[in-house]
């Protein structure tokens, strides 16, 4: 296997800077993979290509404002922080320019000032960041911005805060958005219920590692940096109610995958579980929970690719998102979505 082999041509023009005014409006593009056909809808007509007793399983994770700019003490030279997670000892973090963030150095946050101090250097040039006993709940969301991927070349604007945050996000935790899940609406999910088809939720937090350039010639030896994930009893039972029906379990996004397959017991059977998991997929790969995916399109190279790839082959998914290039369709996070059957 090689990292080549998960290359593609995409049209600068065809990476969305912004989303579509009404989120059910993004395209869909419909694989049946058994057979290689295609067809194209809008993503409010979602429920009319599933039946009872499909499930939908949703990323009920939240986007936190986790990208914050200030001033070093007492110079005032600019720096940038992206948090990553809470640990014990502070806020892992990813900082810029990183040869000026070394351990005892202090910041200034936002308009307001806000105190934070650097506590330690961690792994992959990660610090570790404290902000002095304040609670970040409290001015989080009035300094921080919504981390928008670098691929979107635009600034961050007001109605980013909302439309970088699915409708049923619930917890906070995510530095990056599970993108599949953006283009849900409530009447979708109201849609979704009068038709029969449940919507049950699981938790993966995502970090910046999901997006991650595999760089290893031989994608196989790429390791994707552990992210929480949890997976609750209800949701083991709903799946296990779909598959006695006879019915798909149909993943919202990749971080659903993800997290579904990495709570696989020893037996083979789902089971609850909550913990750190950096579950990487790659062609071949046996899936044992999920039968279909909504998603976005993604990057050439890129592990959620070889996810994808996973699911379909690599022959089939280079053909089909060839089909989706020559179809105009916009790629990435406010990109349009893909439903594999």
């Amino acid at each position: 296997m090689r990292l080549q082999d998960f290359d593609f041509d995409l049209p600068p023009g065809q990476i969305a800077q912004y989303p579509v005014p009404q989120r059910d409006a993004s395209r869909l593009l419909v694989l049946h993979r058994r057979t290689g056909a295609v067809e194209h809808h809008v993503f409010r007509d979602l429920p009319d290509l599933l039946q009872p007793p499909d499930l939908l399983v949703v990323n009920r994770t939240r986007v936190i404002p986790a990208r914050l700019r200030g001033r070093r003490l007492p110079n005032g030279g600019q720096v940038e922080l992206l948090l990553v997670r809470r640990q014990p000892d502070g806020w892992l973090a990813m900082g810029r320019p990183g040869r000026a963030l070394r351990p005892g150095t202090r910041l200034a946050l936002g308009d307001e000032g806000l105190p934070c101090r650097v506590v330690a250097l961690a792994d992959a040039g990660r610090i570790v960041v404290d902000f002095e006993g304040m609670d970040t709940g409290d001015w989080l969301e009035r300094i921080g911005e919504v981390p928008l991927p670098p691929y979107i070349r635009r600034p961050v604007g007001a109605a980013d805060r909302e439309r970088y945050q699915t409708v049923y996000a619930n917890e906070g935790g995510a530095v990056a958005a599970p993108t599949a899940g953006l283009h849900f609406t409530p009447a979708v999910l109201s849609r979704l219920a009068a038709v029969g088809i449940p919507v049950t939720e699981v938790l993966l937090h995502v970090g910046p590692g999901t997006f991650e350039p595999v760089r290893t010639e031989d994608p196989r030896e790429h390791r994707l940096e552990p992210e929480y994930c949890a997976v609750d009893a209800e949701a083991v039972a709903r799946v296990a109610a779909c598959r006695q029906a006879g019915g798909r379990v149909v993943a919202v996004g990749t971080t659903v995958v993800r997290t579904l397959e990495a709570a696989v017991d020893s037996s083979g059977q789902l089971a609850p579980f909550a913990g750190f998991s950096g579950l990487f997929l790659y062609p071949p790969y046996q899936f044992r929970v999920v039968d279909a995916l909504v998603t976005n399109f993604h990057l050439p190279r890129s592990s959620l690719l070889l996810l994808v790839a996973a699911l379909i082959g690599r022959q089939l998914l280079l053909e089909t998102y060839r089909q989706a290039v020559a179809a105009g369709y916009r790629f990435y996070s406010y990109g349009d979505a893909m439903l594999i059957l």
